[in-house]
């Protein structure tokens, strides 16, 4: 057997003093990538990292030791472009919506219009554009949506509150609502979820077009968001901003960011 691989660090849950006693995937990330042993490595995106650790935390061990693949493809793509935090937030949000218990689809869809109006305003489009993958997971929870909506155009983000507050929410969220969704393998999505947010971040940073890109405008007044807006919701709009402190600060033991 190759003896580096004998003393290559196991993949497990939560942070590792040393690599003898196993590793989460960004710690890992670090040891391959030559850094000093850390689970917050320069070598990675913050937002992307939060993510990886968050999935790594939150499948079962037999998955998890399957993730060790997408380690290297991890190693390298950082930055400081607010587009990527977006992307993250972007991705994250409409991958969980449509699948997320409805007590915290009202904050998802908010999360995925929060991403959808900054990577408009950085683009210098004009709001209310949509991606056509943000349109379909919205178009699954109509009423959540309508919310939404009207939250959204009451509310504005600073960029520093998107990056701070906004899209870490929205990566935390995702995660929660996806592992406590009712699908059959909760763990495959994680796992598709980082490979598809590893392949957004490459292509951003590698200057090509993320997947998925195709974008349509909502408008404020459409005949559909009339409809939807009269419609009745379970929760205030209130609580849409409330949503991801609670379920942050519900899930802090549970999940590391």
């Amino acid at each position: 057997m190759d003896k580096h691989l004998e003393h290559m660090p196991v993949l497990s849950r939560g942070r590792h003093r040393n690599p003898k006693r196993g590793a989460c995937f960004m710690e890992l990330a670090s040891y391959l990538a030559g850094e000093r042993w850390s689970d917050h490595p320069a070598c990675t995106h913050p937002l992307l990292a939060a993510l990886a650790r968050l999935v790594n935390d939150n499948v079962n061990d037999e998955n998890r030791a399957a993730l060790v693949p997408l380690v290297p493809s991890i190693i390298g793509l950082t930055g400081d472009d607010l587009r990527v935090d977006a992307r993250i937030a972007l991705r994250c949000a409409t991958t969980a919506l449509p699948v997320a218990a409805a007590e915290r689809q009202l904050a998802l869809a908010v999360s995925v219009l929060a991403a959808e109006e900054m990577l408009a305003r950085l683009d210098g489009a004009p709001p209310g554009r949509l991606s056509e993958a943000s349109r379909r997971a919205l178009d699954e929870v109509p009423h959540a949506s309508a919310q939404a909506r009207r939250f959204s155009r009451a509310a504005k983000i600073t960029e520093k509150g998107f990056r701070r507050y906004a899209a870490p929410n929205a990566v935390q969220l995702a995660v929660v609502g996806i592992v406590q969704a009712c699908v059959n393998d909760p763990d495959a999505l994680l796992r598709r979820l980082l490979e598809e947010t590893i392949a957004d971040c490459a292509a951003m940073m590698h200057g090509t077009t993320p997947p998925n890109d195709a974008t349509t405008t909502y408008g404020p007044t459409t005949a559909r968001d009339a409809a939807r807006d009269s419609a009745p919701v379970g929760a205030s709009v209130g609580a849409a901003a409330d949503e991801p402190a609670r379920v942050g600060a519900a899930s802090e033991a549970a999940v590391r960011v």
